[in-house]
């Protein structure tokens, strides 16, 4: 979906982003070989060469930093199968409170699978490993996860392209939390885990800081649920997405 994008030009909306799809430009190197011959705004036409050659430039070498911004929150959907391998689903445990020292955990999963960095243990160490992800995907990061973040870890910014499911899902008519999401559409978890909430997350840490080793097992599985979940709903939050944006032919 992302090389069919266009609005990150100058001059094109989404209107003129369908016309062209209209015209048979489907991807970027169509629309290169076809701009003295379709409708397209001249300021458009005048700097669509430059940014659609760095565009092609941009995914074959992974500069997610060229579409963060044009693409925001709202079309970040476009750009996850392009960035998938370099993608980290992302959650973060509190205890309770909103300030950067309140945050307990933060729970990474990518491609090679499941990591939680824990306060007192290495929860310094995500700033350093956040920089080596192009797309990061979570569930109302943009009002809660990434702002405790940036809190916690004084002066950091994210580049990355921000997935944010929870306005994303809204989008196709899915509303409500991430658990009753899960259920709508299918996704079950563990005897373990089953039923517990953010709440029952802040408990398990205080009895973790209690001494119970048990406690934060069950919060480390508790956050590998989440962020695991999220690679399935990132799945299925695209595809609707795409089908509703783009035409059944060109869709991929």
């Amino acid at each position: 979906m992302l090389r069919q994008t266009f609005f990150h030009i100058p001059g094109i909306g989404r209107t003129t982003e369908r016309l062209l799809w209209e015209h048979g430009c489907h991807d970027w190197e169509t629309l290169l070989s076809r701009l003295d011959s379709v409708p397209m705004p001249e300021t458009a036409k005048a700097l669509a060469p430059a940014i659609l050659e760095h565009s092609i430039r941009a995914v074959e070498c992974q500069e997610h930093q060229f579409f963060a911004k044009p693409l925001g929150l709202n079309e970040a959907w476009r750009a996850w199968p392009e960035f998938r391998e370099r993608c980290v689903y992302l959650d973060i445990e509190t205890d309770g409170g909103f300030e950067g020292d309140s945050v307990t955990m933060v729970g990474l999963y990518d491609k090679d699978g499941f990591r939680a960095l824990v306060r007192d243990v290495d929860l310094h160490l995500f700033p350093d490993i956040i920089t080596h992800y192009s797309m990061i995907v979570t569930f109302f990061g943009s009002g809660f996860d990434l702002p405790m973040l940036q809190k916690r870890f004084w002066g950091m910014e994210f580049d990355q392209i921000h997935l944010d499911l929870c306005p994303t899902f809204k989008r196709v008519g899915v509303r409500g939390g991430l658990k009753k999401i899960e259920r709508a559409l299918g996704i079950a978890r563990g005897e373990e885990t089953d039923g517990l909430t953010g709440l029952d997350a802040i408990k398990l840490w205080r009895e973790y800081q209690e001494g119970s080793a048990k406690a934060l097992q069950v919060l480390v599985d508790y956050n590998r649920e989440d962020v695991v979940n999220l690679e399935k709903l990132a799945g299925i939050a695209y595809r609707m997405l795409r089908d509703v944006t783009v035409p059944f032919a060109m869709r991929t």
